[in-house]
């Protein structure tokens, strides 16, 4: 385990320890940030993996304060392009193993721990915090791009995303969320053909026993099959009648597992079947009530996606949309349009 302490104009400071810690995931993604108090602002670590060399954990550590810092790191096998600091560090007793770099105003220092024992005995050059951000953004957003007044909700449907493409929809437990999982990855551009006999074997599942079914499962597995060219395994679903579970729909907050989080978000956003695509079905949260927001690569239909955004003119909604794909009707409330594309003010 690699630890690390920051030397501040005070004191050393032990991020583990300190009640100024905050640690988030940087947009959701798996890059995770740490900020810890210090006299003028705060250091700053942020952790993630690359594939570079055979399999690197980055630690970069930036100093977000108005004076110079040093920052130690225990646990060996670490490696980097700066020299460590010659000078022993005082004030407090740190194992054998200890780096110590120093730290200029503003200034950044990057560690990594190779993953495998074949890697060189220097560090190579990486991508930063943010470009491995942005990459994870980038993949994720294949399925859909949200802009949403609730930050809290894109950054879980990122959180996610992000699961579901590093390990994979979990097949042993439960279908629903399973088939959902299946649905994301293969919107995030996995082959929807390796997938149609697994997805049959939780159908199955799902048939036998009676139960309530995540809702957005059957339109989501069958956007999958669609996608796979098993429209015979379409029409066998439809026929199943599958019943869905509204629970999930009602509740406020966001499901346990992460599988189930982007559908249950976009709901908020368009609920559709083979006929037609309902905007705000939920209608408006109060805290979006006029705030502009839009989103992207909706899934609607069996192969069509919508995009919209809402506009404010006073207390009136402003939609503009557009389909992509197969034509699908939308709707919301009494309003109703087979346009393509267009701008309409709602009640």
């Amino acid at each position: 385990m690699v630890d690390w302490f920051v030397a501040a104009d005070d004191r050393w400071h032990r991020p583990e320890h300190e009640s100024s810690t905050r640690q988030t995931r940087l947009d959701g993604t798996p890059v995770v940030e740490t900020r810890v108090r210090i006299p003028g602002g705060d250091a700053v670590q942020r952790v993630y993996s690359v594939a570079v060399g055979g399999g690197l954990t980055i630690m970069e550590v930036t100093n977000d304060s108005s004076l110079p810092i040093a920052v130690a790191f225990t646990g060996g096998g670490l490696v980097s392009r700066r020299a460590r600091t010659a000078v022993p560090a005082h004030g407090i007793d740190l194992p054998a193993d200890a780096v110590v770099h120093p730290i200029g105003h503003r200034s950044t220092v990057t560690v990594a721990r190779a993953h495998s024992a074949a890697a060189d005995s220097t560090l190579p050059d990486v991508p930063s915090s943010d470009q491995v951000a942005r990459g994870w953004l980038a993949q994720t957003q294949k399925a859909s791009r949200l802009g949403l007044p609730d930050a809290s909700m894109v950054e879980a449907v990122t959180a996610a995303r992000c699961e579901l493409l590093l390990c994979g929809p979990e097949p042993d437990g439960d279908s629903s969320a399973f088939l959902l999982g299946v649905a994301e990855v293969v919107r995030m551009g996995e082959r929807p053909a390796i997938w149609v006999p697994d997805v049959a074997v939780h159908l199955e599942r799902l048939a036998r026993s009676g139960a309530q079914i995540a809702a957005g499962v059957v339109d989501a597995v069958a956007r999958v099959l669609h996608s796979a060219g098993e429209d015979r395994a379409v029409a066998d679903l439809r026929r199943m009648k599958l019943v869905e579970s509204t629970d999930g729909d009602r509740a406020d907050g966001l499901p346990v597992d992460p599988a189930l989080v982007p559908t249950w978000v976009e709901r908020h956003l368009v609920a559709s079947d083979e006929h037609a695509a309902r905007l705000m079905p939920r209608g408006f949260p109060t805290g979006w009530m006029g705030v502009d927001f839009e989103a992207h690569g909706l899934a609607i239909g069996l192969a069509s996606t919508l995009s919209f955004a809402i506009r404010w003119h006073g207390d009136r909604p402003a939609v503009l949309w557009e389909v992509g794909g197969q034509p699908m009707p939308l709707t919301y409330g009494s309003w109703s349009t087979g346009q393509l594309s267009g701008e309409a003010l709602w009640p």
